[in-house]
């Protein structure tokens, strides 16, 4: 039975004010390369730059979200945490279904523009998982947002060798091949977070 005002209940930790800060950054620059890779994505007719475009629009909400509940009980950071998880996974099976849609088009993407936008968006994502590394060990709250920091610098790798590989083939299977990685990305990191925000909500209903 969940506690409601008894002692046993942790007060809501203090906001980490560096961490805060981290997210505020992070924030800010996953809402800027949402716009650069949509537009980009959409003009080099590529499903990787698509699908990481989402992502870092997924990421800057669940960045804000983040910051709404920094002040909050652990219940409610692992109760957010889960919908983050679930929103990961989900994002993973959205690409999927974006994988399947081009591959039926038969389009190959731009090789150059995918490669431009990719390292652009590399060296945004590496500055964000590098702030936010000191809190990956955190709570679930903490750990969902370096998850998405680091699977968004691993998939910009991916893009880059995608761009590499439709250039040096002019086919789209390099393209097709890395929206299908960045989607197991999403869906194994968002199991992650469901698990870990699920043990966090139970022990506070034990306590």
């Amino acid at each position: 039975m969940a506690c409601s005002s008894c002692s046993c209940a942790p007060a809501p930790q203090k906001p980490n004010s560096k961490f805060r800060t981290a997210l505020w950054i992070a924030l800010l620059i996953n809402l800027a390369m949402f716009v650069v890779e949509l537009i980009g994505g959409a003009y080099a007719h590529s499903s990787s730059l698509w699908a990481d475009s989402l992502d870092f629009f997924g990421d800057a909400v669940n960045y804000g979200i983040s910051l709404a509940v920094l002040g909050a009980s652990l219940y409610w950071r692992a109760t957010v945490a889960l919908l983050k998880g679930m929103t990961m996974a989900l994002f993973g099976l959205v690409v999927i279904g974006k994988v399947i849609y081009a591959y039926a088009l038969g389009i190959p993407p731009e090789a150059m523009t995918m490669g431009v936008i990719g390292v652009i968006a590399l060296l945004a994502n590496v500055v964000c998982a590098v702030i936010l590394y000191a809190f990956r060990e955190g709570d679930s709250n903490m750990q969902s947002v370096w998850l998405c920091s680091r699977n968004d610098a691993i998939g910009n790798v991916a893009v880059i060798f995608a761009a590499i590989g439709v250039f040096g083939t002019g086919s789209l299977w390099p393209d097709i091949i890395v929206a299908g990685i960045m989607a197991t990305l999403g869906i194994t990191a968002g199991y992650q977070v469901v698990s870990k925000a699920l043990s966090e909500r139970r022990l506070q209903l034990e306590n």
